[in-house]
């Protein structure tokens, strides 16, 4: 069965960092890892001039670009919904861990990364599936364990003491 970790925390507290510096030490364990990453509404994959960007133009609601070394999946909403991440995970093949970046909204259990410097509040006090907090230094009356920032092993430790991973 997969196992889903969350990573949550305001724009420029340093989620991707986290997250890129996770995948290998997971992969280190023995573990396969697939990775969901939330986006700003405009984000494009594609490029103009590129066929597969005339196909999605020309209005085909899925595009896939493949080659021998990895394939794409584009697919137009065209007015539906923003897909769930239950819908987005159903797209994946099997894996150990799912590590997701963003979707701080869901009921998942999550890490948020916290940097004060960037000067917004914690969400971890309005949401209950925060197990921990990852940040620089301590904040001040967190009810959950709070991970150095810094200290990957000790984060990847927690993970795996948790069954989060």
């Amino acid at each position: 069965m997969t196992k889903l970790i969350g990573f949550a925390g305001w724009s420029g507290s340093g989620k991707t960092t986290l997250v890129t510096r996770l995948i290998p030490a997971l992969i280190a364990t023995g573990r396969t890892v697939s990775t969901i990453k939330h986006a700003h509404h405009d984000f494009d994959v594609d490029q103009p001039g590129k066929d597969s960007h005339n196909h999605r133009v020309a209005g085909a609601a899925e595009v896939i670009v493949a080659s021998s070394r990895r394939f794409a999946l584009m697919h137009e909403h065209r007015g539906a919904s923003e897909w769930t991440l239950d819908q987005l995970l159903a797209k994946l093949s099997p894996v150990d861990v799912v590590i997701v970046e963003g979707f701080k909204r869901d009921p998942i259990p999550k890490i948020e990364v916290y940097r004060a410097d960037v000067g917004k509040p914690l969400l971890q006090p309005d949401d209950p599936h925060i197990v921990a907090v990852a940040a620089p230094h301590a904040p001040a009356g967190i009810p959950v364990p709070w991970l150095n920032l810094d200290d990957l092993g000790a984060i990847v430790d927690f993970l795996i003491a948790g069954h989060y991973v």
